[in-house]
C-alpha cells in the first residue's frame, strides 16, 4: 500500500478523495468507486501501487496515437481497477476484477523496474493503458518522472475523468493522451459509465491548455450513439480544441455485459469519418477495420497520402522534415 495522493481528512476519520470527478466522500475502512483506494483510520490509501496487472510491449498505433511518435514502440502497463462502470468495457476481466470479484492481483514491480524494461525494450513512450490509469496515479507519476528523466515519454490512455487537480501535478511528465469521448450525451455516461459527460469535456481543454498532445477516441455502438446528429457534437467539440486534434470513430464489438447489439457496419465509420472531415477536423482515423484507407494519415492541404497503414503496421511514410512533401503544409504531431 502507499498513502495515496490528492485527498482530504475530514471529520469523523472520513476522507475526501480528489483524484478523478467522482471526489468520493469515503467513510473509515471503506473505498471509493474505483474500490482500489481505501480508507484506513483516516488515511487514503491506494491498493494497486507498484502491483502491475500487465505489460506488452505495442506499437504506438494500439492506443491509438497516430500522430504521436508514429511507428515507435510503446511500452503499456496497466494494475487492475477501474473508475467507469462501462457496460461494454473491453477490459472487463482486470478494469472491473475489484468490484466484480473483489480481488485485487498484481505482481510487485517497482517504478524504477518498469522505466528499466522499457529502455531495454528501446520503447520511444510508456503507456498507462488497458484500465484507467488515473486510479493508479501515484504507480503512473513515479513511473513517468523516472521516465522523462531517462528520455522516454509518456501517455494516458483514459477516459478523461481526472480532476484538475490531477491533471496539473502530473502535466510536467506527461506528454500525450488518447481521450475516450465516448458519448455526446450526459444520458448515456450515466447509464453505461456510471459517470457525467461534462468533466471529461473539461478535462479535454484543460489538457489542450496545458499543452499535452490529445487525440480523442470514440467507439460507436449501434443505436446508442451513432446518429449524424450526436456524431456531429462530438467533431464539432473536437474542432473547437482546435482543428489539428485527431479523431478515431472504432468499431463496437459486443463484449462484457453489452452483447445484445451487433458490430458496428463498416459504413457508419465511414459516415462518421465524413462528418468529422465536413466539420473541419484535419485528421480523423477509422479504427477496427484493417485496411480501410480511415487508417491512413492524409494531408489536410492536399489530400495525399502522407503514413499508409494497415492495421497498427506503417506500410509508407512520407512526411518529410514535419511537412507534406506534395504541398509543403505543416503536419501536426509530435515526432513526425
Amino acid at each position: 500500500m502507499k498513502e495515496a495522493m490528492l485527498y482530504e481528512k475530514l471529520t469523523d476519520n472520513r476522507v475526501q478523495c480528489n483524484l478523478c470527478n467522482h471526489r468520493c466522500n469515503i467513510a473509515d475502512k471503506k473505498r471509493g468507486i474505483c474500490a482500489v483506494r481505501e480508507n484506513r483510520s483516516g488515511t487514503l490509501y491506494s491498493l494497486v501501487y507498484g502491483k502491475m496487472i500487465a505489460s506488452h510491449l505495442d506499437p504506438i498505433e494500439k492506443k491509438p496515437l497516430y500522430n504521436f511518435y508514429p511507428g515507435t514502440t510503446s511500452y503499456s502497463i496497466a494494475t487492475v481497477g477501474c473508475n467507469f462502470q462501462c457496460q461494454h468495457c473491453q477490459n472487463a476481466d482486470i478494469s472491473q476484477m475489484p468490484r466484480d470479484l473483489s480481488k485485487i492481483i498484481g505482481r510487485d514491480y517497482a517504478p524504477e523496474d518498469v522505466v528499466s524494461d522499457a529502455i531495454r525494450a528501446e520503447a520511444r513512450t510508456i503507456a498507462y493503458t488497458y484500465t484507467e490509469p488515473t486510479i493508479f496515479f501515484e504507480y503512473a507519476y513515479d513511473i513517468a518522472k523516472f521516465a522523462t528523466e531517462k528520455g522516454i515519454k509518456n501517455i494516458f490512455v483514459t477516459n478523461g475523468y481526472m480532476t484538475a487537480e490531477a491533471l496539473k501535478t502530473i502535466n510536467r511528465y506527461l506528454d500525450a493522451a488518447n481521450v475516450d469521448l465516448k458519448s455526446f450525451s450526459d444520458e448515456f455516461y450515466r447509464k453505461n459509465c456510471g459517470a457525467r459527460l461534462e468533466p471529461v469535456l473539461e478535462s479535454l481543454k484543460l489538457m489542450k491548455k496545458l499543452g499535452i498532445w490529445v487525440e480523442v477516441t470514440t467507439l460507436i455502438i449501434p443505436t446508442m450513439n451513432d446518429s449524424a446528429e450526436e456524431l456531429r457534437q462530438i467533431a464539432e467539440f473536437i474542432l473547437s480544441l482546435g482543428a489539428e486534434t485527431p479523431w478515431h470513430i472504432s468499431a463496437f464489438h459486443p463484449t462484457y455485459k453489452l452483447t445484445r447489439l451487433s458490430r458496428t457496419p463498416v459504413e457508419t465509420l465511414h459516415k462518421a469519418r465524413q462528418i468529422g472531415l465536413d466539420a473541419g477536423l484535419r485528421y480523423v482515423y477509422c479504427g477496427n477495420v484493417p485496411g480501410d484507407e480511415g487508417e491512413n494519415t492524409y494531408c489536410y492541404n492536399c489530400k495525399k497520402i502522407l503514413i499508409k497503414r494497415f492495421g497498427y503496421r506503417i506500410l509508407k511514410y512520407q512526411i518529410k522534415e514535419v511537412k507534406c512533401p506534395y504541398c509543403g503544409a505543416k503536419i501536426d504531431g509530435m515526432g513526425i
